[in-house]
């Protein structure tokens, strides 16, 4: 029984484009933005970059070819984000965040809401944005609570063949668009029927392009991912078709776990992304820099060892993410337990390796002038969005360990 982690040749011409085109392009972004004082335009000064990474075909390259695009399946899209997210963890998240906007509607859609909703994000131009609009005020970790639990908090009522909704969302990236006025496609996680429960109460809705009812109330000034945007706004009176509903309207709960479910693995590849950044600065420093000794500090059997624990992990940590993405394409029994565990390790061994590597290069590492330090704001968001890993990812795990059936050898092919 062959075990092979080569990629196949297409794969590899993959990643040497993305590694082009992120090399060519995507190590503008820094300079380009860095200076800027506020989230909004240091968002807006990315959108040149991102037209390009479209024009070049990568958002195309990423949507499963069912729905038109060229998409092989997740281990294809961990190659290109791995290699985007190395260089600039900012336009790659913009571009994975549109595809999670995509995802409602190419899970749920029916054939004609997927050839209407599609479409513009397959055309090649422009710079299109999506958004899935979940997470609330007050923290979404428990959005399919039933009552006394808020939950989703945003409704959607039926008024004169249409959906109006109303409600705030906030950590949604790119939902504002450009311009403040709305991404060109929205997926709105909403209350349908306050009164039935979460099973057969929550929907999604398509809202293409609002033509009003956006106020956005604040930008966050992350910590992490300076040039990617995540507003806080409200949907005032925000209409669209009452056909808009992706699956049969209450069946929002699920629509939303597979959903989020298909990205778990991608956030352990941006941690493995980071860590690998890290360390190619790390190595190249230790064996270039002496700090004032007489020989590199590579020579130094602690610094030697540090770099040894590191790289160990960043390779335990891509296998665990091509494994959970292969288990996604071939449609695995193990491929949410995988996913899972991609996600929780990848983001959680970032942190740590990254802290590290920051020990073997010193203080000056503190400084923003080395690409220590932002590597780490980048990658301390990793353990909490995306489904954080203490209030969903490992709940999800601990689920799956409850069960009456759960077989611990799944996961590993040896069931």
């Amino acid at each position: 029984m062959p075990i092979d982690f080569t990629l196949t040749p297409a794969q590899r011409e993959l990643q040497l484009s993305a590694r082009r085109f992120a090399r060519s392009v995507l190590t503008e972004v820094a300079p380009a933005t860095r200076h800027l004082p506020t989230p909004l335009a240091r968002f807006v000064a990315t959108r040149p970059f991102y037209a390009q990474l479209v024009k070049a075909g990568f958002l195309r390259r990423i949507i499963p070819m069912p729905f038109g695009g060229e998409g092989t399946g997740m281990l294809d899209m961990a190659v290109v984000a791995e290699e985007f997210y190395r260089v600039d963890p900012n336009v790659s998240l913009t571009m994975f965040a549109t595809l999670l906007g995509l995802l409602p509607v190419t899970i749920g859609g029916s054939p004609e809401q997927q050839k209407a909703f599609l479409g513009p994000f397959l055309e090649g131009s422009g710079a299109p944005l999506a958004a899935l609009c979940n997470s609330e005020p007050g923290g979404s970790a428990n959005f399919d609570a039933a009552a006394p639990g808020e939950g989703t908090r945003t409704r959607a009522r039926l008024e004169g063949g249409q959906w109006v909704i109303d409600g705030t969302k906030q950590w949604i990236s790119s939902a504002t668009g450009w311009d403040e006025q709305g991404a060109d496609l929205l997926c709105v996680v909403c209350r349908t029927d306050a009164d039935a429960p979460p099973d057969s109460g929550l929907s999604v809705l398509v809202v293409p392009r609002p033509e009003g009812g956006i106020v956005v109330e604040r930008y966050h000034d992350s910590m992490g991912h300076r040039a990617h945007l995540t507003p806080r706004f409200r949907l005032e009176g925000v209409r669209t078709a009452q056909a808009n509903v992706l699956g049969p309207v209450g069946s929002g709960k699920g629509l939303v776990a597979a959903s989020f479910s298909a990205t778990a693995a991608l956030v352990g590849v941006f941690g493995t992304a980071l860590m690998q950044g890290a360390f190619d600065f790390s190595l190249h420093f230790a064996k270039t820099q002496c700090r004032g000794g007489a020989v590199p500090i590579i020579e130094h059997q602690a610094v030697g060892y540090a770099l040894a624990d590191a790289k160990t992990a960043i390779e335990a940590s891509r296998y665990l993410n091509w494994r959970a993405c292969h288990a996604l394409d071939t449609q695995s029994p193990a491929a949410l337990e995988l996913a899972l565990q991609a996600k929780i390790y990848g983001s959680e061994t970032a942190v740590r390796v990254i802290t590290d590597l920051m020990r073997v290069v010193g203080i000056d590492s503190y400084d923003h002038d080395l690409p220590l330090a932002g590597m780490l704001q980048d990658a301390l968001v990793l353990p909490l969005f995306d489904g954080g890993n203490m209030g969903v990812r490992r709940r999800q795990l601990h689920e799956l360990l409850r069960s009456p059936d759960y077989d611990p050898l799944t996961a590993s092919g040896a069931a």
